[in-house]
């Protein structure tokens, strides 16, 4: 049976761009009849009155186009799409994650979505931390469709008894004002910030302009050591006194909504959806959380940020890589991004966009910050690094003490090492 989630989305794509139809010669060109456009969704990104919206409309303006979606769980999603590209029988379009671009690239099992990107995407206005995971060695592979990073939540009564009647537009104001909030072990806490929270330490050292790790002529390396990556890791370890949370484990242990929702907690850095898990555990702060963009070293510009989120691609053996093309414009285009972005609470894939959020306290915070997203290292072999990950206990041992320049260089050796790993 026919899914009905995505079946639109090719004939909606061809009325936004109806100048594509007759770019080049494709797979599904000149195919007679019905066309299915296969598709596979990450569990989660979407709604299902979402998928019906779009399908419904797609497919009263395209006659003859279906869409049957596959929806896939992010668990063992990486070797499920590895197969399928080296199939005879793949997906049309398959949603990633904007990091896992790179390696499914590797695989040289991608279309190049460069001319298209160009031409008729608008890349040039795309937010940099899903643009730039999905170009690989100068070719636009993964297409932008939705973005996601952290904020800081606040606890508004908190900040109201400490006399802070605004959110802090500098770091250095941040820093002030989490001071301010700080009573010290045992009392309300200026901010939890668990000392192996390495995506928002990736934050600091893109603000400072240093780099996790660089690439030149082909070759990466660890850049953890590098002065500015230190100075980044500075801020987070003066950050991170300001409050009891623990040296020696990341955000999840223990999972630092459940910290907040105890009432003592005045900020943490997240995801905006992490404000629904807190009210469910404690239904008395409901209303009373705040989000603000992390705050930048001057007030016209926010932290660089972790930008997560979600690219596009169609593989080369695609049997409809004509009609797949026509589905990743339509889902990538104004409309609809503009609705996805209201309907989920996502961060939509350019810029201009941003206003369509507005209105929307922990979205629109969410954008601001988008605008300075960045993404892990484009090396197909990051996923090595991620999984190992040298960064979380160098982060430990410089707040426990230890030399930064020592414990980063160490750090930096040994994802040189992960990326160096061929097999």
């Amino acid at each position: 049976m026919k899914k009905r989630t995505l079946a639109g989305a090719c004939a909606l794509l061809a009325t936004a761009l109806p100048g594509l139809a007759g770019c080049g010669v494709l797979p599904g060109d000149d195919a007679p009849g019905t066309r299915t456009v296969t598709v596979w969704l990450m569990k989660g990104s979407v709604s299902d009155d979402f998928l019906e919206r779009f399908t419904t409309s797609y497919e009263k303006d395209h006659p003859g186009v279906e869409l049957e979606v596959t929806l896939q769980e992010w668990t063992g999603i990486g070797k499920k799409v590895t197969a399928a590209l080296a199939s005879d029988d793949a997906p049309d379009v398959i949603e990633v994650g904007n990091t896992q671009v790179a390696q499914y690239a590797e695989t040289e099992l991608l279309h190049d979505l460069t001319l298209e990107s160009v031409r008729d995407l608008g890349y040039e206005d795309w937010l940099p931390g899903l643009a730039e995971p999905g170009k690989v060695r100068g070719s636009q592979y993964g297409i932008p469709w939705y973005a996601a990073n952290r904020v800081v939540i606040y606890h508004k009564d908190l900040f109201a008894r400490a006399g802070i009647d605004s959110p802090p537009k500098t770091r250095e104001q941040w820093l002030e004002d989490t001071e301010k909030l700080d009573d010290g072990p045992g009392g309300t806490q200026g901010i939890y910030l668990a000392g192996q929270d390495w995506y928002t330490l990736a934050g600091f050292v893109w603000d400072e302009g240093g780099e996790l790790a660089t690439e030149k002529n082909g070759t990466w390396t660890g850049a953890l050591h590098s002065p500015a990556a230190l100075r980044g890791m500075a801020v987070y370890q003066e950050l991170q006194a300001l409050g009891d949370g623990p040296k020696d484990a990341d955000e999840e242990n223990p999972p630092q909504a459940q910290v907040f929702a105890g009432g003592d907690v005045a900020q943490i850095i997240a995801p905006p959806s992490a404000a629904a898990a807190i009210e469910e555990r404690n239904p008395a702060l409901k209303g009373k959380l705040g989000f603000f963009p992390i705050p930048g070293k001057t007030a016209d510009e926010p932290c660089a940020v972790f930008t997560g989120g979600s690219d596009l691609i169609i593989p080369l053996n695609s049997g409809e890589r004509h009609a797949a093309t026509q589905v990743v414009a339509a889902l990538a285009g104004e409309k609809w991004q503009t609705d996805l972005a209201r309907t989920m609470n996502y961060v939509p894939n350019k810029a201009s966009l941003a206003p369509a959020v507005q209105g929307q306290e922990a979205t629109a915070a969410m954008a601001v910050g988008a605008e300075r997203g960045r993404a892990t290292p484009n090396s197909p072999q990051w996923a090595a690094v991620e999984a190992a990950n040298p960064i979380k206990p160098y982060m430990t041992a410089v707040l426990r003490g230890e030399s930064p320049e020592r414990a980063a260089r160490a750090a930096s050796a040994r994802i040189t090492a992960l990326l160096s790993d061929n097999r």
